[in-house]
């Protein structure tokens, strides 16, 4: 391709031709378009031979390089590359080890760019294939497709866990005993409803993942869509985990009139934006920071969702909240007795009311 400044284009280049197969002088057409006689010349002869083909830019590659690195080699490179997810670096010093051959890690790079893996974004982390083109979508209006998911968090002991005292410390083991029972602490399930068109997202931390509780998260997930507008949900999209196989499950959905869809077997991207916002919930609230017991994280739910759905800009709603997308945006969740306003209802819900 032409740099920005080149005075001649494929099309230029054929009207400087024509010129001269029309009888002008070579030296005359070059001087009239601001280029060399030499340059003209060139053109000319590839036109003469090779017509309107040979006025494109050629590679400057060499016909030969003899010095390249051989194909099996960057095969073995490659295969390194998808099985170990090593850099360049490291992926030298393993073929050294493994095969006695030497191989700049430049040189490595430059293998790893040809062939498109050069970042690890490019290749799939579990298996090395090469990932799919994303496909993405979204739904025309909100309550159209709901995603529903659950997330499995262990829970902090009381006065804090590992991440305050440090990993296997003795004050880590004490808070580990202070809990219930005999010492396990347990887990925290993270029940998570996101709309697919506003990424409205609900949530609660419950004890377990069974089909009555899943079933009753579903009915006060829809009073909380209802709050802002959202009073028709026409399809719940969830994986094929038992709670959502169970018969609690389905008279949940059938009572909000929606239809439930599950997503292929080991296909969670199906469920993707559910799942980018468990990885939300995981940066911006579970383990922003040390929180010195699982009471206290909970309570902390409450301001990150009024965050996430009202003042926390959103990059594929144009970097605005999920709030600027539904009906109703003035509805909060409240906790500790405290009540904001809302225009659409004299009786607010709190969300300790909602998951009793």
């Amino acid at each position: 391709m032409s740099h920005p400044n080149a005075p001649l284009t494929p099309a230029g280049r054929r009207r400087l031709c024509e010129r001269i197969d029309a009888g002008r002088p070579i030296a005359h057409v070059a001087a009239e378009a601001g280029v060399s006689r030499r340059c003209v010349a060139k053109w000319y002869a590839r036109w003469q031979q090779d017509g309107p083909d040979g006025l494109i830019d050629r590679s400057s590659a060499p016909d030969r390089t003899p010095g390249r690195t051989p194909t099996d080699i960057e095969d073995l490179i490659e295969a390194l590359r998808r099985s170990t997810k090593y850099g360049p670096a490291r992926l030298a010093a393993e073929l050294q080890r493994l095969h006695a051959i030497t191989v700049a890690p430049a040189t490595i790079h430059r293998i790893l760019v040809r062939r498109g893996i050069s970042r690890l974004r490019d290749i799939d982390p579990p298996t090395g294939e090469q990932l799919r083109e994303v496909v993405r979508f979204e739904h025309e209006s909100p309550g159209a497709m709901i995603h529903v998911d659950v997330k499995k968090l262990g829970r902090i002991p009381a006065g804090g866990g590992w991440r305050i005292h440090g990993r296997g410390t003795d004050a880590h083991r004490t808070s580990k005993r202070i809990g219930p029972g005999t010492g396990r602490v347990g887990y925290t399930y993270l029940h998570s409803a996101v709309d697919d068109h506003s990424r409205l997202a609900y949530t609660e931390a419950l004890d377990d993942e069974k089909g009555d509780t899943a079933a009753d998260f579903w009915r006060r997930a829809a009073r909380f869509f209802a709050e802002h507008g959202i009073t028709t949900i026409r399809r719940a999209l969830t994986d094929n985990g038992a709670c959502y196989r169970s018969r609690a499950w389905a008279t949940a959905v059938d009572e909000t009139s929606t239809e439930h869809r599950r997503t292929r077997p080991y296909t969670p991207r199906t469920n993707g934006k559910v799942e980018r916002f468990n990885g939300t919930l995981a940066r911006e609230w579970a383990y922003i920071r040390e929180y010195s017991s699982e009471e206290q994280r909970r309570q902390a739910l409450t301001d990150f969702l009024n965050h996430y759905n009202h003042e926390r800009p959103h990059a594929s709603l144009g970097h605005k909240p999920p709030a600027s997308r539904v009906p109703l945006a003035t509805y909060r969740l409240t906790a500790g007795g405290i009540t904001m306003p809302t225009v659409h209802r004299t009786e607010q819900l709190s969300f300790d009311s909602m998951t009793a």
